[in-house]
């Protein structure tokens, strides 16, 4: 990996040379792909092994660009396989960071889960939505390049009518 600090020291992108390894059963996989937008360097997909932090993700794509900071990113987050982070820019949601409910979802003064941050394990909380479908709502955001609303939600395969009057107050976007 390219050696370069988060305020801006040149270095080359870190390319992804080797394919993902595909995960035995019951085993978390050993890399997450994570996309870096915004004012870094070299912009785009970057892979990195699991556990990476924000920090590592914005330095695989070549540090800051030099006058732009890093705003309210969280850069000792944990990274999650599909996100976007966005650096030095404004973004129509809040920072990629997972949002996290103040009580159980769908209770009285929760806060919706957010549909373009949310983790699987955030999702699996929603009432009829398991890691599976919380999987597909990932993949359907990856995909589309995030949800612009919460009825695309209705878009994902194994989410109809009834299960999406269940959740339509409990998600946002």
């Amino acid at each position: 990996m390219a050696t370069a600090s988060l305020s801006g020291a040149p270095s080359a992108p870190t390319a992804v040379t080797e394919p993902p390894t595909t995960p035995v059963a019951g085993t978390a996989p050993s890399t997450v792909t994570v996309h870096v937008l915004g004012k870094v360097r070299h912009p785009g997909v970057i892979t990195l092994p699991s556990g990476s932090r924000v920090a590592e993700a914005i330095k695989a794509a070549g540090g800051v660009r030099p006058g732009a900071g890093t705003g309210s990113l969280n850069l000792a987050r944990k990274v999650v396989d599909g996100e976007q982070i966005p650096v030095g820019i404004r973004t129509t949601t809040p920072e990629a960071a997972p949002s996290v409910p103040t009580t159980s979802p769908g209770t009285p003064g929760s806060t919706p889960i957010d549909l373009n941050t949310a983790t699987v394990e955030q999702l699996d909380q929603l009432p009829g939505v398991g890691p599976v479908l919380a999987q597909r709502i990932i993949a359907y955001r990856t995909q589309q390049g995030g949800f612009r609303s919460v009825d695309q939600l209705q878009e994902v395969n194994g989410i109809g009518a009834r299960r999406f009057a269940d959740l339509k107050a409990m998600v946002r976007v």
